[in-house]
């Protein structure tokens, strides 16, 4: 396996090369590293890296990806509340037990990204949420971020809380059953961003990483480019070649073991207000480039998130991008883009649970035939065609 730390035998390229008019360190502090020949592979995932390996495979599976239901219990209520329903627990059981429990899920999809609450929870039925999970033969996953704040000292951007107290949680949850987790970061393109925001960004993902696989959880590395703004897919690519590029440089220093962990990067997309759209096809060009410039291959499974499109349009991008083969597995780690329509479908009625299952199966079906390649968008909903860009969304 191709440890994180046979990297630190090669020169890091200096980053004030990528970062335009700004440099993420002083001047005189060369960060070139001098090379130096390991004395052994040094792995900090331990006595857990075999599992954390099987664990990214298990879930990196031909035509299967994530159905991320990790929404806060205030955007869980967001959500409800479009339906009509007050935000209580039982509201969310039952919404929750309608997803985990659609008959044949696990034929799409191979991992499910909980919030705490629902790690620790169980169906209306009284069965464990994970048990269910486990025996659709998807993998439990968990949220284990604490949420986006201010960044002081910046242009009006955030970083992400939660590395307090983050490995005795993880632990927690690895005794709960869960096998992966994710920590969602953002960047704002029109707020700079920043050297501060961007290095922020990508060391609290590190850190996070390193903690993770030190307690047998499998991280998802999300650092999400918004989709707020006017600007056009060049300027994306730009931040995100920055952003990457940044990212990987932290994971390498803190001994990150690269098959062990996943991916999910937004797709490289014009911002939301601009008037030049892209087709999926140049937005598969873009973000395969992208992707083959700063992801190495030892990565198991890039799975992007959906970020506001519509349902159809992040089915036809995440197709594109399967129409010849990538060194990675490229599938989708969806919210929005799976639920959409069985939410609305259900509409918190118990007669309507089969329909919204029914509607449920269907995206995840589409998605899994365009991880293969193979998706026609034949027979799809007016439903599925509605954008769900929501400006500084948050979860």
């Amino acid at each position: 396996m191709a440890s994180a730390s046979l990297l630190k035998a090669s020169p890091v390229i200096d980053k004030s090369e990528w970062v335009k008019g700004q440099t993420l360190r002083q001047p005189s502090a060369s960060i070139r590293c001098n090379p130096v020949v390991p004395s052994g592979l040094t792995i900090r995932a331990g006595s857990y890296s075999d599992e954390l390996v099987k664990t990214a495979k298990t879930i990196a599976t031909p035509g299967r990806g994530i159905l991320a239901m990790d929404e806060s219990n205030a955007t869980c209520g967001k959500r409800l509340a479009s339906i009509g329903l007050e935000n209580t627990e039982a509201n969310r059981q039952a919404y929750r037990t309608l997803l985990v429990s659609a008959p044949g899920l696990g034929n799409y999809v191979s991992g499910a990204i909980l919030f705490e609450e629902t790690l620790y929870q169980s169906t209306v039925d009284g069965k464990k949420i994970v048990d269910v999970l486990t025996e659709q033969k998807i993998v439990p996953g968990i949220k284990t971020d604490k949420g986006l704040v201010p960044l002081a000292g910046s242009n009006d951007e955030s970083w992400c809380q939660g590395l307090d107290g983050l490995a005795s949680r993880s632990a927690a949850y690895y005794q709960q059953g869960a096998r992966f987790c994710k920590w969602r970061t953002v960047v704002s393109i029109p707020n700079g961003p920043s050297a501060l925001a961007v290095k922020e960004a990508a060391w609290g993902l590190a850190r996070y990483a390193a903690i993770s696989q030190d307690n047998g959880l499998v991280p998802i590395v999300e650092p999400e480019i918004l989709l707020d703004g006017e600007h056009g897919i060049d300027r994306t690519f730009e931040v995100a070649q920055q952003v990457w590029a940044e990212v990987f440089f932290y994971l390498a220093q803190n001994n990150v073991l690269f098959e062990g962990i996943l991916l999910k990067p937004s797709m490289v997309t014009p911002g939301a207000e601009c008037k030049e759209r892209a087709t999926p096809e140049k937005v598969a060009e873009y973000t395969l480039n992208l992707l083959k410039r700063r992801i190495p291959p030892a990565v198991p499974g890039i799975m992007f998130l959906s970020g506001g499109q519509s349902e159809i349009e992040a089915t036809l991008n995440l197709n594109a991008m399967n129409q010849a083969p990538n060194p990675w597995h490229v599938s989708f780690s969806y919210a929005r883009a799976l639920q959409n329509t069985c939410l609305k479908t259900w509409g918190g009625l118990p007669e309507n649970v089969k329909a919204a299952q029914d509607a449920l199966l269907t995206r995840a079906k589409a998605n899994s035939l365009a991880q293969l390649g193979k998706y026609t968008g034949e027979g799809e909903s007016a439903e599925a065609k509605e954008g769900m860009f929501v400006k500084g969304y948050t979860y």
